[in-house]
């Protein structure tokens, strides 16, 4: 029984780095040269907080550290500054949600709501602080208020297509807890 728990924590690790890599491809392609007035949502962020949030088992800090890292790197970002900021995020919405699986969804997507907000806005700082060049703030409002709006399709994607469910209570056993 637990070799087959094993089996299917490490294909759904795998999954979520295959579907990471996916978000990462459609980004980069060139599919328009001119630039654009709005910023698309961080649908990695979302599906990142969307797993995390159903079965952190699926998604250690480590494998997402390494996720947002190679995605620091691909979309020229600085390395390590956002990644960390979505493992600390992650962290906390793990343990500061752990007394919300039984409320509703509206609570769910309020905590990711905040914790977006808080990686938004503590990017943009730690990146003032540094000197770096921000792009326009008006983008980055976009891209964070359309990653919030997404967050529930995002989240219905995870649950229904992909079938990333929080556990049942039986089914802590199985995950070695008791």
């Amino acid at each position: 029984m637990g070799e087959g728990a094993d089996a299917r924590v490490w294909t759904m690790r795998v999954g979520f780095v295959l579907l990471a890599l996916v978000i990462v491809f459609f980004h980069l392609i060139p599919l328009d040269t001119v630039p654009a007035r709005w910023a698309p949502p961080d649908l990695l962020l979302a599906f990142a907080f969307a797993w995390v949030l159903r079965r952190p088992d699926y998604v250690p800090p480590a494998l997402l550290a390494a996720v947002m890292l190679l995605a620091d790197l691909l979309f020229q970002r600085p390395p390590g500054l956002l990644a960390m900021l979505v493992v600390l995020g992650a962290e906390y919405l793990k343990y500061r949600t752990a007394g919300l699986t039984d409320a509703s969804f509206v609570g769910e997507w309020i905590a990711v709501a905040l914790v977006v907000t808080g990686v938004t806005l503590a990017n943009r700082l730690v990146l003032g602080m540094m000197v770096v060049p921000l792009p326009a703030f008006g983008l980055a409002l976009i891209q964070m208020v359309l990653t919030i709006v997404t967050y529930p399709l995002v989240a219905l994607v995870t649950q229904v297509a992909m079938g990333v469910r929080r556990p049942a209570p039986g089914d802590a056993a199985a995950m070695g807890g008791r």
